[in-house]
């Protein structure tokens, strides 16, 4: 365990922390945690850009759920559903990007509005 970590990148689902002592970059996004090496933080990186969205969400268009981009991680049968706002935030993650913090819309807010 490292007991100095560096921040590399933050957002407000995840950080990207660096170890000096271990080599070892540490991704923790929403519950999900990842301890890699450079090669293998440039391998994920490179995955997740390659990620054809528009396809994911064409394909899976009539699935239940609101996640439908997979990330397979390690083996085949583990796989990471995430939605395209997630796929962005963790691009800006791993491309070590600050994340702006924007006002939300009217339209950004899934809440039942009832009348009293």
């Amino acid at each position: 365990m490292c007991r100095f970590l560096n921040v590399m990148s933050q957002s407000k689902n995840g950080v990207l922390t660096f170890c000096e002592s271990t080599k070892l970059f540490q991704l923790v996004y929403n519950n999900l945690c990842f301890e890699l090496y450079e090669w293998e933080l440039e391998a994920l990186k490179e995955y997740i850009e390659q990620l054809d969205i528009p396809y994911w969400e064409k394909h899976l268009e009539n699935w239940s759920q609101q996640r439908k981009i997979p990330i397979s991680v390690g083996k085949k049968h583990f796989i990471i559903l995430v939605n395209r706002e997630e796929v962005i935030e963790l691009l800006g993650l791993l491309r070590f990007e600050r994340q702006k913090m924007k006002f939300l819309k009217y339209s950004d807010i899934a809440y039942p509005f009832i009348k009293n």
